[in-house]
């Protein structure tokens, strides 16, 4: 008999989730409150105010909010970078600023956030140094008066390209830089990875400066921001201590006087409200789900929880590969550990997670690690000492280059034939869009840097060892 299984959500996990249910021979059915599918990755025709200015530059990265039924939908844009936050709702805590309810001038969230002709000639200060905070700023510095943003911890501000003109992901995001991080000593990888963020700017010379420097925290990605703050049309202040009528009075004791606007750039938070929170948060507010998508108290693994997780990787192959997994439980091809067994596993998780990211609670975690984890579970992680004694060209691909989707469709189920070519073609096809004016060849990464990377192993191996010795 063939099981069916419900699917809530036509965005990209759910639709993930269709197909893998398909493949698997299930009978999915889908159940979507739009109109549509796609989710926030649903291409909007509405035309932003952004977009009718020639005069006007954009970064992107907020949703366009329609009305439908009286209730708030999002969809994204041609403007949009980065497209994140499914299932979630808007977080302004506005009880951790006192005399907020005094202030006269208008405050609202960054999600409501459309249409930025009305700041012109406005001073605005945007709480919060995340994406959104940044690009709503980076937008707003070219026609406000006066633009500061007021951020509690810092950030590291990345660009969104790297060397040779490469986006950033592609030289970040390796298997050889997630084998550094987890085997070098980790006074060195702490001392590497911030040289890395520090690589185009020095961040304590612009104020965005992290208080916990070696965290590994989501960074901001803005090509803009140094730039505006370089040309004092956007100011880094700390937190606000306290709002009065009209200005705000912050940590360091200064003050921002005649404030238009406030706008909330303080995150999202995230709920199901159609299941229990028990479900999800069995305890102390923190998600407890094996793997990030099994809850680990239910009597029969009948529900799976896809996309709730957070890492630099691309959302879209994670999501398909949680749904790949899961889909193989629901018909019983994997089967899953004992509730202990889970629990003491999610417990190590959490362990790992205040290491690297400063708590426990947060839904982050390492793409590469994780891809590879679930990967394990149905035959799909890339067996790379295999690959580098029978496709060595293939293997320093997959080893050094970037972790792209294709390396979990190299073997396993769902493999692609396709799989190899497309690792060993993605550099060139990269910057096909961009060599709009060819001058000369493309120039690929130097092999020979990749050669020397194998001969230092021993190397880094020989410090490690002699590190613990």
């Amino acid at each position: 008999m063939v099981k069916k299984v419900a699917i809530i959500g036509a965005g990209i996990s759910g639709l993930a989730s269709i197909r893998n249910c398909l493949e698997e021979g299930l009978e999915p059915t889908c159940f979507e409150k739009g109109e549509d599918i796609g989710g926030l990755w649903k291409f909007s025709t509405i035309v932003s105010s952004v977009n009718k200015r020639p005069d006007f530059q954009t970064t992107g990265q907020w949703d366009v909010i329609t009305e439908k039924d009286g209730k708030k939908e999002s969809a994204v844009f041609d403007a949009v970078m980065i497209c994140s936050g499914h299932h979630v709702y808007p977080n302004i805590p506005k009880e951790s600023f006192p005399g907020i309810k005094l202030f006269k001038g208008k405050c609202f969230h960054s999600r409501d956030y459309k249409e930025p002709g009305i700041f012109k000639g406005k001073r605005v200060l945007v709480i919060g140094l995340g994406n959104s905070g940044c690009d709503i700023a980076s937008e707003l510095s070219h026609i406000a008066e006066k633009v500061i943003i007021s951020s509690r911890s810092g950030s590291w501000v990345m660009s969104r390209v790297w060397d040779e003109g490469y986006p950033w992901d592609m030289l970040f995001i390796t298997r050889f830089e997630t084998f550094l991080k987890n085997t070098l000593p980790t006074v060195i990888s702490n001392w590497w990875y911030m040289k890395q963020m520090n690589a185009r700017f020095k961040h304590e010379n612009y104020g965005l400066m992290p208080l916990n420097s070696t965290l590994r925290k989501e960074p901001v990605f803005n090509d803009e921001l140094p730039s505006r703050i370089l040309c004092g049309t956007i100011t880094i202040k700390p937190s606000v201590k306290e709002f009065t009528e009209t200005s705000a009075m912050f940590e360091d004791g200064t003050v921002f006087e005649a404030i238009d606007y406030v706008i909330f750039a303080t995150g999202y938070g995230y709920a199901y409200p159609f299941l229990e929170d028990s479900i999800i948060k069995s305890r102390n507010n923190e998600v407890t789900l094996y793997k990030g998508i099994f809850p680990p108290f239910l009597e029969k693994p009948t529900l799976a929880v896809i996309g709730l997780v957070q890492s630099l990787g691309a959302t879209i192959p994670t999501a398909d590969l949680q749904a790949r997994w899961a889909v193989k439980v629901f018909a019983n091809s994997c089967t899953l550990p004992t509730t202990n067994e889970m629990m003491d596993d999610i417990e190590e998780k959490m362990g790992k997670k205040l290491k690297w990211f400063g708590q426990s609670q947060t839904l982050q975690t390492d793409y590469i690690t994780y891809m590879d984890e679930l990967g394990s579970f149905i035959g799909a992680k890339p067996n790379i000492p295999w690959l580098f004694l029978t496709d060595p060209q293939l293997a320093l691909e997959v080893f050094f280059g970037p972790c792209s989707p294709y390396q979990f469709r190299l073997m396993g189920p769902g493999k692609w034939d396709g799989a190899r070519n497309a690792i060993l073609t993605q550099w060139d096809r990269t910057l096909k869009p961009t060599r709009t004016r060819a001058v000369g060849e493309a120039k690929r990464p130097q092999r020979f840097y990749n050669l020397l990377k194998i001969l230092l192993f021993p190397v880094l191996l020989l410090a490690v060892l002699l590190a613990f010795y």
